[in-house]
């Protein structure tokens, strides 16, 4: 882009002022052509006048005919219309000028957001286009149309000017405003997802799409990303979704105005099983074909002159290249160079800068520091695959400014950042400057200056620290000195930047949190005025240190809480005395810093919310802390182990510290020997337990030691390790010191992609344990092998691996290395070359890791592990092969005929000295599989000073198994296994070793000790023996141990009492095992006593048993019964202690159980009476019964009175029940059921008074609660009802209704109630204080029961519109105008006589009477006489009957809710004149009841029957008003609009309605008075 201007002015014209004159000119010149070509186009030229303002964004009125009129115009007599737009300038419809005298018609005007000469102009164009229409016209209604449209155009203009001289251009324009805003969306791979919004704004906004803050380009990623705006609406369309495709996308709109920016993230998903890809990318990229091409070649990627392992201090800049050479060179082809540290991919900042210059990769580091400190690895891709190289860089210290002052501290962040606080987080320098370090001072700077502030006063030991004092929205920079007795270190490298935020409005403005979390960011409402918010949620103690305790806790779970700030309050434990921390200003995050704790204190914490309303209710207190540091230094590692690598370097191991919490690495340090200096090898912690020292001196000796590091501090050194030369370790190490490698690779399964590998252990260990094995592949290429790739990095200490990512049929060698603590041995030699190709075959694969164990003259034991390839079934069984070493292939001959389940076998009769070779086979349903690798050749010959595993049984009766060894080394171990399985649960056995000889104790011998029990011991020459635990030995091992251990006879149980039937009493115990020679000797209370009427002994020598019966208590038998037992020399005896309460209650026991004999062997209850619920709410009392007979009879009583049953009682299934269906307080009672016969009675009695009665209406309201049904919402025309059914209601049922979790206080506007098996709540008139979540609680004296319901949001805004509904239908029909009746059908009066009828008249406003004579309206004179008094009688009078008034009369009511009519027929008959009137008196319903000269008696009849009649009617009225209100279903609006005469018709059919209900007699007669005659209605 060129020029001055801003970009946001080169898109809008309206800027450049000339052209928009030049613009001007041309739609005059428009304008004019158009008139002067066409008069009748008036309609198209001037709607597309306005439609060239709208282009401006101006609203405009129009219609849909417009652009439509400038392809067709308007035929001649077509009658133009005009839209008619509010004062907000919104179309509401369509205005034909009517004229009525003079008056004009104003259709309003439209905002054409053009300037006034514009408008002046199109006057101008109209007012030439009228007068040339008005020549055309040949009638003079045309001519009065075309005057009303030049009215109506003059005056629209009039406006228009009016309106412009107040505003000005920039008036009308206005930032971009997002009408609808982009949407997240979660979608699977693969799948098209569209980001689509609406923006307004004038001048016309500039809309811009980001991923991830990075502008989107359709044309650099063609067919991925679409773009598209119309009317408004911007859209972008990403097609066929992948993984990177997760990042959040912003949209920016611009224009002169401003900016705003809407936010969405899109989350792509992969369906389970997919593997992610991690850094570094896979390794070649290989095809069916082989390597990818590019423009048809093959390249191929070698790096040469690399940089060697670096040494630098702080401060210095440091470069590492190396030279690129790719072959076939092709110009200007661009290869992808990336660098890597620890892993992680380097991007150009101030720190790193990247260069490639065609043939050379070079990184440089601007500014060393010691987090520059690591593995460095350039990666080189082309198409064809790629090329890495690494090598590691070390920094050290720069020079202190002060000697002995430490090094800075590293690795400044910033752990959590937060509105009021930060917390700063760094690892400890290696180099201490000699003196411990005291602390560590923090330092802030505000990004934008170059001020520096310490932001503690005293030095803090533990390498975290929270820093407060920071202004909310406001960046730092953090940094941090380390210092000690000699002066303080450099200052560390300055932080990121980090502001001073809620977290949630970091991510916010980040945008990186949501797409990788699948986090959706919700900015809460404004605060809610007036509410006092609630108990802070879910309080914790996240962080305590001796300097600091910092608090975390979740905001109240109410809406409206944006504004809520906190008061945080300390207690010292075990006081009640409440502090608050933070006095003057509370705290706007939901986390805290609390400082000045005294140290050893132990103190709670509570939060309290609070905002403009108030201070709310405190959080739960946390437990009590203790103020100190949580995290321990860790323990020294130990087992330094150093091992020769190259002329300059040592590989370093030792074992990781015990225990260690939050571990941040090691640091190692070396000396050379006897100079007493020590150096440091890293100056950043490593988090390994191996590592590389560099830069040390060839063939000098050094000790090394290494410590731990975490954030309370450094641990102490290790020991010392051994001395070791630096010197190159191939020809020249120690021997031995690593292991000899493996050999016997061999496939064990194979499948498309994966190969499982099994080798054989080295012949030599190198004379530690293997810790693991590393294995290494490579492709064979047409014979050619390619590059070993590592197949696992952390070591396998199985010997078999699965190495994966393999290509299908492609052939591949491997080669295994093993691993001790002294290091990685040598790799073996490349096995077979093996194609890569899935295994079907239904028979299994290879057994393998075949061992030799236990060897003798004539036996041996072998083992095998089973097939990792089962084949098509499981593998059922095993064969084991045998041959003499030197035999040929056709010797092999089977040791078992039928195959063997285990995976060991001990093979015999074999011929001493001879040496075999042996293999195993593997079967399944299918067959026989492949054999596995063949052993190595074993003699036959048992060893010399070869020991087996003898038995013994000790005094005490333990039995162990005992092994001795004469070949140990320092190393050897024993290793006790079970059926050849290592044991590792002490619960059975316990293993014990002392010099040469180790023992295995069996805890508690028994069946599950039954096995074969073997010993190996580790670093010999295959000293082993084996012992098989039988059941058969096992038995006669307890045997054994029985004798040993036991000199007394042991018991199974102890001397015990229980009663048997009939109340007799059994003392008894049990023996484990005693002779035929046993005696036993029975005392009580010292008395030896014997077999007689009273004691009944019995003693079972087999079983072990010894009784003694009683045939029940007396208060004498009270006291101490003993039996005492004697077997040869063992003895034993036990007692029981029979006195105080616990004899009573045996004597009571056995008394009651004597009892119960006696009472069964007549009619008993089996079961006592009891109650039962049944989900109907019915109450069932029932009881079971047994020995009853067709003569026994059952009888009921409830409080003595006998309840007589209405069926006849059965005993088929034994069970008597009493069915109470609605049960009420009058059943409480005491309920008795009585069974007798000839052989006696029983009784059962349940009592239902007081509490017994309230346990079981608890249960039934239980079952009430829980038939309820869920809360609903429903609208009544008095406001909103709450409701639920159940499916019985008790009188007795107490519930209680709440509102937010608080009960209601009931008043005339929220009252409760129920109707039948409805339970409601009613709130009158609700109002928006009325939301909120309501419940209705059901008491059963437990728990209860609670049914929700949230009145708010939707739900709330839909029962409030429905209850407005019905309320202005209530109203409308309550106020409409009514006749309350009085008329009779037909009045027949003499001539002459006085006329009189007066009506109820009812309705809100009061409404207009008007009578009617034959369908036309009379007025009153003195004739007729009219009258309507107090808006509620109106009365017909006429003075003198004459035939002329004979007729058909209407009363006719009307108010702004409806119109009703009343009509009665007047018929006049010849006769004398009467000066008498004729009055008829109606009811309050309007019905005729007597006239003035009815008789008194008839009147007071007449009142009482009227008096009756209205009290039958609010009866009915006040049973139904609840279903009317629900089906008053009145339209008042379109009442309202309805013409008089549809309305008057509407009203007389529903006068007909309501007269054939009418309640009114309607054979009521008038009594005239004497002189008069009697008028009566037909």
């Amino acid at each position: 882009m060129s020029g001055s201007l801003p970009f946001y002015q080169k898109h809008h014209r309206h800027y450049d002022r000339g052209y928009r004159n030049k613009e001007m000119a041309s739609k005059m010149s428009q304008y004019q052509s158009s008139s002067s070509s066409s008069s009748r186009y008036f309609a198209g030229s001037s709607t597309s006048a306005t439609s060239s303002s709208s282009s401006r964004g101006l609203k405009v009125s129009s219609h849909s005919g417009l652009e439509e009129s400038r392809l067709s115009p308007i035929p001649k007599r077509t009658k133009p219309t005009y839209l008619a737009v509010d004062k907000e300038n919104q179309i509401i419809g369509y205005v034909v000028p009517i004229f009525r005298g003079s008056q004009e018609f104003a259709t309003g005007f439209s905002d054409t957001g053009e300037s006034r000469v514009r408008d002046m102009a199109r006057r101008d164009l109209f007012s030439s286009g009228l007068e040339m229409e008005r020549s055309e016209q040949i009638s003079r209604k045309q001519a009065m149309r075309e005057s009303a449209d030049r009215i109506s155009l003059s005056k629209r203009i009039h406006e228009h000017e009016e309106h412009f001289k107040r505003m000005n251009e920039d008036s009308l324009m206005h930032p971009p405003e997002f009408v609808i805003k982009p949407r997240s969306h979660t979608v699977w791979e693969k799948q098209c997802v569209r980001l689509h919004c609406t923006v307004s704004g004038w001048p016309d906004p500039r809309v811009v799409w980001y991923k991830n803050n990075v502008a989107i380009d359709p044309m650099a990623n063609p067919g991925k990303y679409k773009l598209e705006s119309r009317y408004s609406v911007h859209s972008l369309d990403i097609n066929r979704c992948d993984f990177d495709d997760t990042a959040q996308y912003r949209v920016s709109a611009m224009n002169s105005k401003g900016e705003l920016s809407a936010f969405a993230s899109i989350v792509v998903k992969r369906f389970k099983g997919e593997v992610d890809e991690f850094l570094p990318a896979p390794r070649r990229a290989i095809t069916k074909d082989g390597p990818v091409s590019e423009y048809g070649i093959t390249f191929q990627t070698h790096i040469v002159d690399k940089f060697g392992v670096s040494f630098g201090r702080e401060g210095e800049t440091m470069s590492l290249g190396c030279t690129v050479v790719i072959y076939p060179s092709l110009h200007l082809y661009q290869p992808e160079v990336q660098w890597y540290k620890d892993d992680v991919l380097l991007s150009p900042s101030k720190w790193y800068q990247m260069r490639w210059s065609g043939d050379r990769a070079t990184l440089t580091l601007t500014h060393l520091n010691k987090e520059d400190e690591g593995l460095y690895t350039l990666r080189v891709t082309t198409k064809s695959g790629y090329e890495t190289y690494s090598s590691y860089v070390f920094v050290r210290d720069s020079d202190a400014e002060v000697e002995g002052a430490p090094g800075a501290p590293l690795d400044v962040r910033c752990l959590d950042a937060n509105k009021d606080y930060i917390i700063v987080t760094w690892k400890q320098p290696a180099v201490d400057g000699g003196n411990s370090i005291m602390g560590y001072f923090v330092d802030r700077c505000e990004v934008g200056t170059n001020h520096w502030i310490q932001c503690n006063d005293t030095p803090v030991k533990f390498a975290r620290f929270p820093v407060t004092g920071l202004v909310e929205g406001r960046s730092y920079f953090f940094r941090v000195r380390a210092v000690n007795n000699s002066g303080m270190s450099h200052p560390s490298r300055v932080s990121e930047p980090v502001a001073a935020m809620d977290p949630a409005d970091r991510a916010r403005l980040r945008g990186t949190s949501a797409p990788w979390t699948g986090q959706i960011i919700v900015t809460e409402e404004e605060p809610a005025e007036g509410i006092v918010p609630g108990r802070p949620l879910e309080l914790q103690v996240t962080e305590a240190t001796k300097n600091y305790v910092v608090l975390s806790w979740k905001p109240p779970g109410e809406k409206g809480l944006e504004g809520v700030m906190y008061y945080v309050e300390k207690c010292v434990s075990g006081t009640d005395s409440w502090q608050r921390v933070n006095t003057e200003i509370p705290v706007k995050s939901p986390r805290f810093a609390l400082f000045d704790l005294a140290e050893g204190k132990s103190y709670s914490f509570r939060v309290r919310c609070c905002n403009p309303a108030g201070v709310g209710e405190p959080s739960d207190p946390t437990e009590a802390t203790t103020v100190g540091d949580k995290l321990d230094i860790p323990s020294a590692p130990s087992k330094v182990v150093p091992t020769r690598n190259t002329d300059t370097s040592v590989v370093v191991s030792w074992a990781a510290s015990s225990d260690a919490k939050e571990l941040v690495g090691y640091y190692i340090e070396g000396s050379i020997v006897g100079s007493n200096v020590w150096e440091p090898c890293n100056n950043k912690p490593v988090n390994v337990t191996r590592f590389i020292c560099h830069g040390l001196m060839t063939g000098e000796k050094y000790v090394f030691r290494v410590r731990a590091v975490n954030a309370a501090g450094l641990s102490q050194f290790s020991p010392e390790s051994e001395p070791v030369e630096v010197k190159a370790a191939i020809g020249g190490g120690i021997p031995h010191a690593s292991p000899a490698p493996p050999y016997g690779i061999s496939v064990l399964e194979c499948v498309r992609d994966s190969m499982v590998l099994g080798w054989k252990q080295p012949s030599f260990i190198g004379g530690a344990d293997i810790t693991g094995y590393f294995v290494d592949y490579r492709e064979v290429i047409d014979g050619v092998p390619e590059k070993w790739h590592e197949a696992n990095i952390k070591a396998v200490s199985e010997r078999a691996y699965r190495v994966s990512d393999l290509m299908e049929n492609r052939k591949y060698q491997f080669q295994v290395r093993a691993a001790n603590m002294a290091g990685v041995g040598i790799p073996s030699l490349a096995s077979d070359t093996f194609l890569c190709e899935e295994w079907t075959i239904a028979v299994p694969g290879p057994p393998h890791d075949l061992q030799v164990r236990e060897v003798r003259n004539d036996s041996l034991v072998l083992l095998w592990k089973p097939p990792v390839y089962q084949g098509r079934d499981p593998v059922n069984g095993f064969y084991i092969d045998i041959k003499e070493a030197d035999a040929p292939e056709e010797a092999w001959r089977g040791v078992n005929n039928k195959a063997r389940e285990k995976t060991y076998m001990k093979i015999t009769n074999l011929k001493e000295g001879e040496v075999y070779i042996f293999r195993v086979r593997a079967q399944n349903k299918a067959g026989v599989g492949k054999t596995s690798d063949v052993t190595e050749p074993v003699s036959a010959v048992t060893k010399p000073g070869t020991k087996e595993i003898v038995v013994d049984v000790d005094d005490d009766g333990i039995i162990s198994l005992n092994f001795e060894c004469c070949d140990l080394t320092p190393d050897s171990k024993f290793v006790w296994s079970k059926n050849y399985e290592e044991i590792t649960d002490p619960s059975r056995l316990t293993m014990e070793t002392k010099g040469n000889k180790s023992k295995a104790v069996f805890n508690t011998p028994g069946e599950e000790d039954i096995g074969i029990y073997s010993c190996i011991v580790t670093h010999t020459d295959g000293a082993s023996s084996s012992y098989d635990l039988s059941e058969e030995e096992l038995k006669r091992l307890l045997e054994v141990s029985h004798d040993h251990k036991f000199p007394i006879i042991p018991l199974k149980s102890q001397l015990a009492v229980e009663l048997l039937e009939k109340g007799r009493v059994r003392f008894w115990l049990q023996a484990e095992k005693i002779s035929a020679d046993g005696k036993v000797d029975y005392v009580f209370n010292e008395n030896l006593i014997s077999q007689g009427e009273k004691y009944k002994m019995n003693f079972d020598k087999s079983t072990g048993v010894i009784e003694m019966i009683m045939e029940s208590l007396t208060p004498a038998d009270e006291g101490t019964f003993t039996f005492q037992l004697k077997d040869g020399k063992a003895t034993n005896q036990s007692s029981l202690v029979l006195i105080g309460n616990v004899f009573k209650e045996l004597q009571k026991e056995s008394e009651f159980q004597r009892k119960e004999w006696f009472r069964k062997q007549g009619p008993h209850f089996i079961e006592y009476l009891s109650y039962e619920v049944t989900p109907e709410c019915c109450v069932v009392l029932k009881c079971k019964v047994g020995n009853v007979k067709k003569e026994t009879s059952a009888l009921w009583y409830k409080d003595g009175r006998e309840i007589k049953a209405d069926e006849h009682l059965s005993f088929t299934e034994g069970v008597l029940k009493l069915e109470i269906a609605q049960i009420s307080k009058r059943d409480s009672g005491v309920y008795e059921v009585v069974l007798k016969d000839d052989r006696g009675k029983d009784t059962s009695t349940l009592n239902l008074t007081d509490q017994g009665f309230k346990d079981l209406m608890n249960e039934v309201f239980s079952f009430i609660a829980n038939s309820s049904t869920p809360l609903k919402i429903t609208s009544t025309d008095e406001g909103i009802r709450l409701y639920t059914f159940v499916n019985f209601y008790n009188d007795l049922l107490q519930v209680t209704w709440h509102y937010k979790e608080s009960a209601i206080a009931f008043s005339d506007r929220i009252k409760s109630g129920v109707v039948g098996e409805q339970l409601w709540l009613q709130i009158t008139e609700p109002t928006e204080k009325d939301t909120g979540k309501y419940a209705i609680e059901f008491h059963d004296g437990k728990g209860g029961l609670r049914r929700t319901v949230e009145l708010s949001g939707q739900a709330f805004d839909d029962a409030f519109a429905e209850f407005q509904r019905l309320k202005a239908a209530a109203v409308a029909e309550r106020g409409r105008a009514r006749v309350a009746g009085g008329l009779p059908d037909v009045v027949t009066i003499q001539e002459g006589k006085a006329l009189n009828l007066t009506c109820n008249i009812s309705g809100d406003p009061v409404p207009k009477v008007t009578w009617l004579k034959n369908d036309r309206e009379i007025t009153s004179d003195d004739h007729c006489i009219l009258k309507f008094e107090s808006g509620k009688f109106a009365s017909f009078t006429i003075t003198a009957v004459n035939t002329s008034d004979t007729g058909k009369y209407s009363i006719l009511v009307k108010n702004k809710y409806g119109t009703e009519s009343g009509d009665f027929t007047l018929e006049t008959t010849e006769g004398t004149p009467d000066l008498g009137v004729t009055s008829y008196w109606t009811d309050a319903d309007g019905n005729v009841v007597f006239g003035p000269n009815t008789p008194k008696e008839k009147r007071k009849e007449s009142m009482a029957k009227a008096a009756k009649m209205k009290e039958d009617k609010k009866e009915r009225k006040s049973e139904g008003s609840e279903e009317q209100k629900n089906e008053i279903k009145v339209d008042a609006a379109a009442e309202t609009k309805a013409s008089d005469s549809k309305q008057t018709g509407d009203v007389k059919k529903d006068s007909a309605d309501q007269s054939e209900t009418s309640e009114r007699p309607a054979d009521t007669t008038e009594e005239p008075e004497p002189e008069a005659e009697t008028t009566q209605p037909k």
